[in-house]
């Protein structure tokens, strides 16, 4: 039986000296966000979890924390007198006059969301220690955990633990049990050192008494003790949760394995339901800066680099480049699938002067061949195009490696990274990418209706003389009117900006890096399972992107596309139909909020299909 808990402890004695220029002479709990102190986020979440006592550990300035218990009559403060030359674990031990049951133990600087202490008070376990994934703030308290989640040890120091399971969160659940033992283990410890931190007295007691580690992935939680935990927790960490705790009631969720649109979470979704607003409005104009600036952050430094925003398709993005920055010089077009091949059919609308390259749509280009290739054309050659994962397959392009060409070569590369883009983690400046194009919906897991492109300042800067060769998509124009005015020249799609903003937040806290791990387990998962079924996919692993997938059909006579989609369709799964060129495929995407757990399911849609095929 779950035993309710009423009771927490809140321990608040430290002085913050790391943050105290942004705190002023105010603890770090009173820093504000929202228009509300950390500490008083913490109390709120705490009477809604059903906690009638709230206990805080004071020490500097208790003063401030005095002055809470006048609006809240659930506080009582204790304490520390010692607090400049004791620990956390001493702050704790001063409550043992005052707590006689469970309770719930947090530290004050810590933002959280309200599903954390839900995950604490419901859980069927006394003793719970509650942790998440490595996040690389900095000054994290690692655990190590035994096979049965249970600590064993926790440390800011990696070399003391002998393996890492999870990054402390500040928030604990502790039976009064647990409390007396810690209690009376802190009474030897303080003989030989006072300043030892909780977390140590709770590994010293871990032998005799099991302390649960209960890990969460996804929660949204950060500690603030100094400004570049601050800039997290306000540009980041904070609107993830506040998004969150802001949505009504879940979405009915479809796992969309299409290549775009992906999967969104439902913060994105509703981050759409904002009041209305003219885009012309200094509001709206910094909430488009504050999104061109980030997703240019992602591959390059808004120094060097710059997003211009247009409303459109992905598409929209390349022909910008392609229509807007080439001279009359000829520029290169990789064709190694259909989105190459759409880019010179630009080329060719627009009358550009361009050499189709064409190479295969299941392996690496050949240098040796392009350069031959490039070193036959009569023209000069000052532009290179291609796409960075082709959609069509999931091959990837070496797009270092080609950008190390064209640095040799002086040619300015041109990528489509549409499939790529906040995945496959991009450096401009090291692969020597002049101009990227991208959109919202597939990797950055927003919604359809922006494209962007990415272009290096100084390159950007040298069109401007250049005749357009059209209106709506006129790069340099597009550019120059935002740096002046914060507002595209035409009507944004505003709702999907909001969306957009909140997927950028998303993909920041995930990080790309993470996401990528996340989207290449989803693959593996992907490929193990078609190959266990008997079907086999196109792309090897040494070039795929482990993004998207294109999979030899079945065989079977009786297979047909169009009603293994309506079956899949019927269960909750959208996947789309192959786009090679005499070869019968269909592709499966594993982008968006989806996991490998999905992907199972998926799987097993699958040999069920496959097995009333062949009649079992």
């Amino acid at each position: 039986m779950i035993k309710t808990i009423k009771t927490a402890v809140i321990l608040a004695a430290g002085m913050g000296s790391r943050i105290r220029k942004r705190a002023g002479n105010r603890p770090k709990g009173f820093l504000m966000i929202d228009e509300k102190s950390i500490i008083e986020h913490s109390i709120s979440k705490l009477i809604e979890a059903g906690v009638k006592t709230i206990f805080i550990g004071t020490g500097y300035m208790k003063e401030e924390y005095e002055k809470l218990m006048v609006r809240y009559p659930q506080i009582k403060c204790v304490y520390n007198s010692r607090y400049e030359t004791t620990g956390s674990l001493f702050t704790l031990y001063q409550f043992k006059n005052y707590i006689k049951e469970d309770f719930l133990l947090l530290e004050s600087d810590v933002i959280y969301e309200k599903s954390a202490l839900k995950t604490l008070v419901n859980h069927s376990r006394s003793d719970v220690i509650l942790a998440s994934k490595l996040n690389g703030a900095g000054d994290e308290v690692y655990i190590e955990a035994d096979e049965n989640n249970s600590l064993k040890n926790m440390s800011k120091q990696k070399e003391e633990l002998n393996s890492i399971y999870a990054e402390l969160v500040g928030l604990t659940k502790l039976s009064y049990a647990t409390f007396q033992r810690l209690c009376d283990e802190a009474n030897t410890l303080f003989q030989f050192n006072q300043t030892i931190d909780y977390e140590y007295g709770l590994v010293k007691i871990s032998e005799k008494t099991n302390v649960y580690i209960h890990k969460l992935d996804n929660l949204a939680w950060c500690e603030v003790d100094d400004e570049d935990h601050w800039a997290r927790a306000t540009t980041i960490v904070y609107p993830v949760i506040k998004a969150r705790e802001g949505i009504p009631h879940a979405v009915k969720r479809n796992i969309l394995l299409n290549p775009g649109p992906a999967t969104t979470t439902d913060t994105v979704k509703y981050a759409q339901i904002v009041e209305d607003i003219c885009p012309r409005e200094k509001e709206f104009g910094e909430t488009m800066e504050f999104i061109s600036a980030e997703l240019t952050k992602f591959v390059g430094n808004p120094e060097k680099y710059t997003t211009v925003l247009f409303g459109g398709s992905g598409t929209a993005a390349v022909e910008s480049i392609l229509s807007s920055v080439i001279d009359n010089s000829t520029v290169v077009i990789i064709n190694n699938g259909p989105y190459g091949e759409r880019m010179c059919k630009i080329a060719e609308i627009y009358g550009l002067n361009y050499a189709e390259y064409k190479s295969s749509a299941e392996q690496a280009i050949d240098m040796n061949d392009l350069e031959i290739f490039i070193k036959k054309i009569s023209t000069n050659v000052s532009y290179l195009a291609l796409v960075h994962c082709e959609t069509s397959t999931g091959l990837l392009n070496d797009i270092e490696q080609i950008g190390e060409f064209c640095a040799v070569k002086n040619i300015e590369m041109i990528v489509d990274a549409m499939s790529s883009y906040a995945a496959v983690p991009i450096d401009m400046k090291k692969m020597n990418i002049s101009y990227l194009a991208a959109s919202a919906n597939k990797n950055l897991q927003g919604m359809a209706g922006v494209s962007f492109v990415i272009a290096n300042k100084d390159r950007l800067e040298k069109t401007e003389q250049m005749k357009p060769r059209n209106l709506y998509l006129h790069l340099y124009d597009q550019y120059r009117y935002f740096q002046m005015n914060k507002q595209m020249r035409f009507t944004p799609p505003v709702q999907t900006m909001y969306a957009l903003k909140q997927a950028i937040i998303e993909t920041q806290w995930e990080g790309i890096e993470k996401r990528y791990e996340r989207y290449s387990k989803s693959w593996t998962t992907l490929t193990d399972g078609i190959t266990r079924l008997g079907l086999t996919y196109l792309v090897p692993e040494t070039h795929h992107s482990k993004i998207i997938t294109s999979i030899i059909e079945p065989s079977d006579k009786k297979y047909n596309f169009d009603i293994m989609h309506d079956f899949f369709y019927k269960q909750g799964f959208t996947i789309y139909p192959g786009k090679v060129d005499k070869l019968e495929t269909f592709r499966i995407a594993n982008i968006g909020d989806i996991t490998y757990r999905d992907i199972e399911r998926f799987l097993h849609l699958l040999e069920q299909y496959l097995k009333a095929l062949k009649g079992e």
